[in-house]
């Protein structure tokens, strides 16, 4: 039999090539995938992952559904680095939409330019305060933080779900879950005529920029990697763990409801019973094919925005399910496993014991 042994220096090309590899991949089982679901490989290819992006309307839908990619997988990113394992962005988008939003329905009748820097200062501590949860249970009782913040995710909805069907629903909604349309204050300007994207997508870039000199150029970026890289290093060096797991969430949460803002005051104008399709769980896929590093979450978000845009078109033109989004999402993650188990690791085959020759009971003769 055969045993993984850990490499003694992982390849970095590799480790840089493993996310097209894992792309590639990918694409090779959605071709059989289309085969078994009937339809003819190329063109489905075509639909799906092309004329998404063919045209200039296509292109603004794609960097509309990047943007809080980015900004989840961005924060994801920081934390993960450091070993502090929030799965729960989802819920702190939910948190910081709603945070956002309470704020535009407040100042309703307000026509100021600092309403929406309000809305997106408020979305930011939403998500910081949602994410506080699962740091101070950690640092303070040791609770495993994947737990508790994928469970809030499902706490984060219902609570959105209450407000959209009490407190803040519209009164003239005919009964709708949903709240009153943000007013023109209150929404992010667009960045071209007829496309939808908006100011929150440079945004996310400004804030790249910064994640990428906060990892490469300070003290405190420097600690988090190494605290996950090698956490006896860092606890011999005096390196907190439990200002990590705080600044791990707090970056990521502060990130992720920025992400909600965008939503509720960019393409869908309002709170409604769900702001997100799961922006904070693809986030996770984003983060690892980016290599947990900004400037390649940047250009993982495109790809998994590609899949969300492609998805939908090919439900509308192939009739094919919803569900084949999140397949290629899967798909993706998992080649993407596969490749880093083989640049950690290696099989070795196991070393054969040879039978030792039974000693001889009798006496020469």
């Amino acid at each position: 039999m055969s045993r993984l042994e850990a490499r003694l220096e992982p390849s970095r090309a590799m480790m840089l090539a493993s996310p097209l590899i894992a792309a590639a991949a990918m694409l090779v089982s959605g071709s059989l995938l289309f085969s078994f679901l009937g339809q003819e490989p190329l063109h489905a290819f075509y639909v799906y992952f092309i004329k998404p992006a063919s045209t200039a309307y296509g292109i603004g839908e794609l960097l509309l559904k990047a943007t809080p990619l980015i900004l989840c997988g961005v924060g994801l990113a920081l934390g993960f680095r450091a070993s502090v394992w929030n799965i729960g962005a989802d819920g702190q988008l939910t948190v910081g939409a709603i945070a956002g939003g309470c704020v535009a329905l407040y100042f309703q009748d307000v026509e100021a330019v600092w309403l929406v820097p309000l809305m997106l200062l408020a979305g930011a501590l939403g998500g910081m305060a949602w994410a506080a949860i699962p740091a101070l249970l950690r640092t303070r009782f040791n609770t495993s933080e994947i737990l508790v913040s994928l469970m809030l995710v499902y706490v984060a909805y219902l609570l959105l779900s209450y407000l959209v069907h009490g407190p803040l629903r519209d009164p003239d909604g005919f009964n709708f879950p949903q709240s009153r349309m943000f007013h023109d204050a209150a929404l992010l300007p667009l960045l071209f005529e007829g496309l939808r994207t908006n100011a929150a997508f440079p945004l996310s870039l400004v804030l790249v920029g910064g994640a990428w000199f906060f990892c490469a150029r300070t003290f405190a970026g420097y600690r988090m990697q190494v605290s996950g890289m090698a956490p006896a290093a860092a606890a011999y060096a005096g390196f907190s763990e439990k200002r990590n797991v705080w600044l791990g969430f707090m970056l990521s949460g502060g990130l992720a409801g920025l992400a909600g803002v965008g939503e509720v005051a960019g393409p869908i104008g309002q709170l409604q019973s769900s702001v997100s399709p799961g922006y904070g769980f693809a986030a996770i896929i984003v983060a690892y094919v980016g290599r947990l590093h900004p400037l390649g979450v940047v250009l993982a978000a495109v790809l998994m925005s590609l899949l969300y845009i492609g998805g939908e078109s090919a439900q509308m033109e192939l009739q094919l399910p919803s569900a084949i989004t999140g397949l290629f999402q899967g798909l993706l993650l998992f080649y993407l496993l596969a490749a880093d188990l083989f640049i950690h690791y290696r099989f070795k085959p196991a070393a054969r014991v040879s039978a030792l020759p039974a000693a001889s009971g009798g006496n020469a003769a």
